[in-house]
């Protein structure tokens, strides 16, 4: 997977098309995200206590990992990204600007 924990992302389809966000979290088996503020869900929360009342609780939910490109911190653009092998270590390139990530 190319998109890593941390990287800004824009999202280009689904509910939430057109907004940014930071990732939060990544799985790699399932190929799917958690980008903040994105795909929020609403979950019932019991009171833990007597004397507590339950609650609503939002949270991001995991989406596909297609459904983003990742924002080019040097050009600021969503683009595609590429590899490319400098004294054998491996580095993440915008395919926009030609940079690294």
């Amino acid at each position: 997977m190319k998109i890593k924990k941390g990287d800004n992302v824009l999202i280009i389809s689904g509910k939430d098309k057109g907004k940014k966000g930071k990732v939060l979290q990544v799985f790699p088996v399932k190929e799917r995200i958690v980008v903040e503020g994105a795909n929020l869900r609403k979950k019932n929360v019991r009171a833990k206590k007597a004397n507590e009342k339950g609650q609503i609780v939002q949270f991001p939910a995991p989406f596909a990992v297609s459904n983003v490109k990742i924002v080019c911190p040097k050009c600021s653009k969503a683009s595609r990204i590429g590899y490319i092998i400098k004294d054998n270590k491996k580095f993440r390139i915008c395919k926009s600007c030609n940079k690294e990530i």
